[in-house]
Parts: C-alpha cells; sequence; structure tokens
C-alpha cells in the first residue's frame, strides 16, 4: 500500500524506453474498479505489495512492485524486506530490472526473475529473491471504502485487497538456513494519480482480527504533515468489506530510527464498537529505498482491545511514511510536480 517520489525517478531511467507509451489514464472516483480485476492500468502511479507477519514462523516480509507511467515513460521500481523475528535481522533487497510483464487473468505481475502468478482459481506462487511462496485466498478480493485513498489535494488512489491469504513456502535466509513460511498474508493492489513520498504521505495497517475479521486503516498526510484523510473498512469474516465510520487513530509511541527520521509505532484505534491498541513487533524495521527515493517504516504489528463487546487480538503489518530521501542518503531528487 504506498510510498515514492516515483516519478521522479522515471527520469532517470528515461532513456531506456520510447516516449510513444499513451499518456496516463485520468482518477475517476465516480468510476470504481471490479474488485476482482487486478489487472495492471496505465496510471500515473501503481503498485502491487504481498505483506506478512509470520509469528509462527518467526518471519515478517514485505514484497512491492512499482510502476510509474511519467509523461508517458514507464519506470519500474521492485523491493523486498524480509526480518528475521528468532534472530532480530532485517534484510532489504531493491530490484532495479525494466523487464517488467503484466497479465490479466490469471494475474501476472513480473519484473525480471521476481513474479506474482496465479496459478488457477485462489492460488498465487510468489518468487522474489529468497521468498518461494504458494499464497492461497481465504477471502474474494475487495474495493476498500470509500474505493480509494487520499483526496483531490494530494493525489488518490484506488484501492484494492485480497485482506486474507494462507502462505505456505520457504523463505531463504543469510547463513543458508531455509525456513519454512506459514500464516496469514495480504495483497494489496493500488493505482492513480498520486505522487507518494513527496506529495502524500501516510500511516496505515493490514490486520487479521482473531474473529476471523480483517481491519484495513488508512491516515494521510499532506506534504507539511496535516491529517487529510482517515479511513477504515473492516472484512467480515465472509468477506464482505464494510466502511468503519468516524474512525480515530491516535498517535502514541514514537520511534527514532538511525536516519533520524520519527515513526509512530503505537497507536490506539478508536470507532464505535471497535477499540484497539496497536504496537511494532519490533523497533528496527525502517527502508531506505533508493530505488524509489522513499524512507518508511514497514514492519510486524500487534495489538489487543474489543470488537462488537467481544475481546479480539491483531497481528498483521503496519507501514508509515517518513518522507524522501536526500542526496547523500542516494535519492534522487527531483521536483515533485507533475
Amino acid at each position: 500500500m504506498r510510498r515514492l517520489t516515483l516519478a521522479a525517478a522515471a527520469l532517470v531511467s528515461a532513456s531506456l524506453f520510447t516516449s510513444c507509451v499513451p499518456s496516463a489514464e485520468r482518477f475517476d472516483p465516480a468510476r470504481l474498479p471490479d474488485p476482482a480485476d487486478l489487472s495492471s492500468r496505465n496510471a500515473a502511479t501503481e503498485w502491487y505489495y504481498v505483506s506478512g507477519y509470520l509469528p509462527e514462523s518467526g518471519l515478517a516480509f514485505h514484497w512491492a512492485q512499482f510502476k510509474v507511467n511519467y509523461r508517458g515513460i514507464p519506470y519500474q521500481a521492485g523491493h523486498l524486506a524480509v526480518a528475521d523475528l528468532r534472530t532480530g535481522k532485517f534484510n532489504v533487497y531493491e530490484n532495479n530490472s525494466q523487464n517488467a510483464r503484466f497479465g490479466f487473468p490469471p494475474l501476472r505481475v513480473e519484473q525480471g526473475d521476481w513474479r506474482l502468478r496465479q496459478d488457477a482459481g485462489s492460488t498465487y506462487q510468489l518468487t522474489a529473491g529468497p521468498l518461494n511462496l504458494t499464497l492461497t485466498a481465504l477471502k474474494e478480493p475487495v474495493v476498500h471504502p470509500p474505493g480509494y485513498s487520499g483526496t483531490p489535494e494530494v493525489g488518490r488512489l484506488y484501492y484494492q485487497s485480497i485482506t486474507r491469504m494462507d502462505v505456505k513456502g520457504t523463505v531463504a535466509l543469510p547463513g543458508g538456513e531455509t525456513r519454512e513460511a506459514r500464516g496469514l498474508v495480504w495483497l494489496d493492489h493500488q493505482w492513480g494519480d498520486q505522487q507518494p513520498g513527496a506529495q502524500a504521505q501516510w500511516d496505515w495497517f493490514g490486520l487479521h482480527l482473531s474473529d476471523g475479521s480483517d481491519l484495513m486503516l488508512y491516515r494521510v498526510r499532506n506534504a507539511a504533515g496535516q491529517v487529510v484523510q482517515v479511513a477504515g473498512s473492516l472484512v467480515d469474516p465472509q468477506g464482505v468489506a464494510r466502511e468503519v465510520p468516524n474512525v480515530t487513530m491516535t498517535p502514541g509511541r514514537v520511534y527514532r530510527s538511525p536516519s533520524g527520521r520519527e515513526y509512530v509505532l503505537g497507536w490506539q484505534v478508536q470507532a464505535g464498537d471497535l477499540a484497539l491498541a496497536l504496537d511494532a513487533v519490533r523497533d528496527e524495521q525502517e527502508l531506505l529505498t533508493k530505488n524509489t527515493s522513499v524512507a518508511y517504516w514497514e514492519g510486524p504489528v500487534r495489538g489487543t482491545g474489543t470488537l462488537n463487546g467481544q475481546a479480539i487480538t491483531a497481528e498483521g503489518m503496519g507501514e508509515f511514511v517518513g518522507g524522501i530521501l536526500t542526496r547523500e542518503e542516494g535519492g534522487r531528487f527531483f521536483p515533485s510536480g507533475r
């Protein structure tokens, strides 16, 4: 779900492409996508994510593939972060291949030798760096109300998810260990006219609740740090997505990373019959992704609270954008306008 000055990065790779690619399609809030249509779009910004907190395996991971269309010029950027929760080691891999292919149906997202492929029906294969995973959707795709994140001011992104997927497979860890991966993961697909990282930043959660429902929380901030949108949706055990009205996300504990950026890692969430306290499983999860020129925190979170008068626990992933990288950090500074 989320984060980069990729329109800027496209300029660096402009010489790799011809200018005959059609201009990006415009965002239209009156025309929301079919939840089941996960096909790639000709948008200014697009990404696919698969994120998972796997406590049984002692792992957490976040795979992302980004595509940006800058004045008809496509740019691809991918990265993968893997946290070994048993040893505390955290490894980040970046994929700069401009050899990318997309297809639907069935879904196919390929960047170099990193691939997310739909085999048949609800089964998908994710092979990327150390990941060799089979994902089985336990719910159908949804469009999160109101159908997009963001505002006209900061740009908007249509927002689809498969919020609950069973994962099996292996993760190859540094040092030669290959660990079995088991648990639940979350798949996101977003696209639209937003330029994340510079134009918009956010605080996001994708959570699996102990009652079988899934909770998405999204707090969007503008370039000045002002909150311009707070959205939430609850996908019930049957797979129906509904808006969580009047949701609030109150910041709590703050972590200062080695780069000097501050990320809120402790949160209180309130909305009607929902009350949830959330915190990071581990703090050291900052990603300084050079091929997207964005700094953000992405990692496992858990919490406790109540929903409809019943006690619940929550496990999943959080993502909090810390801004763009400086030149000294390896970032690429470009004008933020399109």
